[in-house]
C-alpha cells in the first residue's frame, strides 16, 4: 500500500505514535481489506458496510450480527498501525476481535452493573445520590431528588445545552478549582455539586454523561471495588466476555489489538498542563474519566455477546432486573413513541420491544441494536461524523432494513471461533 511510505513517528504527549494514526491516514484501496466470516445469506450486510465505509473514508470498522443467541457474522474492515517491539510501525488488518472505543455503548453496561447491585440487595433505585455519595445539596436543594433510577434514565436535572457537559470541561474545571490537569472524577463532582441544576429532577429527559459518571461512582462506593473490576467480575466474566477493558487517553500503553482513531480536529491536552495542542482522539479528552459514561473498548462481537444478557434471565441479570432496565420512565414516552430506559433507547414492536444505542466521541462512532425476532448487531468505526462528511446516523436504518430483508438466516454459530 502506498501508505507504507508514511511510517514516520510523531511525538505527542508521553509517547510516539504513527503520524497517520493521529489524523493523516494511510492511503486506502477503493474497497477496504476484510477479515472474518460472512455467510452468503448475510452478504447484503457486508455490501452495506463496504459502501458506508467507502463513502465516509473510514479506515477501520467492524460488524457483528447475531440471532437467537448465535453469532452469525463477524467482520473486520480496513487496516491500522501497530508499533513493533523495535518501535517501527506496521499495518495490521482489522480483525473481528480488534478493539474499538465504544463510547456511549458503555451506558447499558453501567446500568446493568447498577441493576446487579440492586438484584443482590446492596442498592435501591430510589436512593438519592446525595446520600450515596455524601454530596451537599446546599447549592440546589433539588439535588436531593436525584435518585439512582433518575440518573439511569437521564432525568437528573443536568442539561449540557445550558451548563455544558461536565465530562468535557477539563480546562474549565481545572481553572475553577485551581487543580492541575488531568482532573479527576472527584474534581468534576466537586465543581458540579457547587452549581445549581438546570431543571427539576424527574420532569424531563435530557441526555447526561455526567449522570452516568455519578452512577460509576455509586457502583464503586456500594461494591467496595473500582468500577472496571466490578463490571469485569460480576457482569463480563459470567457473560463469557474477556477482551473488554477501559481505554486509555494515549496510544502508548494501549493494547496492540486496539485500532487507531482519526479526527481532523485538535484540542489542548487534558492529560497534562503542558498546553500542547494534540490530535483530539489522543490526549484531547480524558478517557479514564469517561469510564462509566463512555470509556470501554471492545470488539463488535464482544458487544453482541454481552447484549445477549438482556435476552433472558441468566447468570448476570434476572428477569426483574432486565424488565426494569427496559421499563418506561416516570415521564412516559416521547413524541416518537420511544423512551430511554437504563442505558438503552426502547420502543415497542408488536408484542416485543426493540432496543438500541449509538456512541460517539472524537475518533469513534458505534451503533448497537437488539430487534424483535432475536436479531442483534453492532457496528464500530474509527472516526465519527465531522464537517464535510456524509451523515453517520444512517447506519441505523441501513442495518435495520438489511436485517428485515433476510429471508433465510444461517444456522452456523461462530461464537466458539471468537470466544
Amino acid at each position: 500500500m502506498t501508505g507504507l511510505t508514511r511510517r514516520r513517528l510523531l511525538q505527542v504527549g508521553a509517547g510516539a505514535v504513527p503520524a497517520f494514526a493521529l489524523g493523516t491516514e494511510p492511503a486506502r484501496a477503493a474497497e477496504p481489506l476484510v477479515s472474518g466470516v460472512v455467510p452468503a445469506a448475510l452478504k447484503r450486510f457486508d455490501d452495506v458496510m463496504k459502501k458506508y465505509i467507502t463513502e465516509r473514508e473510514i479506515g477501520c470498522a467492524q460488524l457483528a450480527v447475531a440471532r437467537n443467541g448465535k453469532i452469525l457474522l463477524a467482520r473486520g474492515y480496513g487496516t491500522y498501525s501497530v508499533r513493533t517491539v523495535e518501535g517501527q510501525p506496521v499495518l495490521a488488518r482489522v480483525q473481528p476481535t480488534s478493539l474499538f472505543r465504544v463510547a456511549s455503548l458503555s451506558k447499558h453496561i453501567t446500568s446493568a452493573a447498577i441493576m446487579r447491585l440492586v438484584q443482590d440487595g446492596k442498592l435501591s433505585l430510589s436512593a438519592p445520590v446525595t446520600t450515596l455519595l455524601g454530596l451537599s445539596a446546599a447549592a440546589d436543594p433539588r439535588l436531593a431528588k436525584v435518585t439512582v433510577l433518575r440518573l439511569m434514565q437521564h432525568l437528573g436535572g443536568w442539561d449540557a445545552a445550558v451548563s455544558k457537559d461536565r465530562l468535557w470541561l477539563d480546562h474549565t474545571i481545572s481553572a475553577a478549582l485551581d487543580v492541575p490537569l488531568p482532573i479527576s472524577h472527584a474534581d468534576i463532582i466537586r465543581y458540579s455539586t457547587a452549581r445549581p441544576l438546570d431543571f427539576e429532577p424527574g420532569s424531563k429527559m435530557v441526555y447526561s454523561n455526567y449522570g452516568y459518571a455519578l452512577l460509576g461512582r455509586i457502583i464503586e462506593k456500594v461494591s467496595g471495588t473500582d468500577y472496571e473490576s466490578y463490571v469485569k467480575q460480576r457482569l463480563l466474566a459470567p457473560a463469557g466476555v474477556t477482551r473488554m477493558r477501559l481505554g486509555r487517553s494515549l496510544r502508548l500503553g494501549s493494547p496492540t489489538s486496539e485500532v487507531n482513531y482519526v479526527s481532523k480536529y485538535t484540542n489542548k491536552s487534558v492529560v497534562d498542563d503542558s498546553g500542547t495542542v494534540v490530535p483530539y482522539p489522543y490526549g484531547g479528552f480524558n478517557m479514564p474519566n469517561q469510564d462509566a459514561n463512555g470509556g470501554w473498548i471492545a470488539s463488535a462481537v464482544d458487544m453482541v455477546k454481552f447484549a445477549m444478557v438482556f435476552d433472558a434471565a441468566g447468570p448476570v441479570l434476572n428477569a426483574a432486573s432486565i424488565a426494569k432496565m427496559f421499563a418506561k420512565p416516570e415521564i412516559g414516552v416521547n413524541s416518537g413513541g420511544s423512551w430511554y430506559g437504563g442505558g438503552w433507547w426502547v420502543r415497542t414492536s408488536g408484542s416485543s420491544i426493540n432496543t438500541w444505542h449509538s456512541g460517539s466521541m472524537p475518533g469513534t462512532f458505534t451503533y448497537l441494536a437488539r430487534l424483535s425476532g432475536g436479531i442483534s448487531y453492532c457496528a464500530t468505526f474509527n472516526r465519527r461524523e465531522e464537517e464535510g462528511t456524509p451523515d453517520f446516523g444512517v447506519i441505523d436504518p441501513l442495518l435495520s432494513q438489511t436485517a428485515r430483508a433476510v429471508t433465510s438466516w444461517p444456522t452456523a454459530d461462530l461464537t466458539s471461533k471468537y470466544f
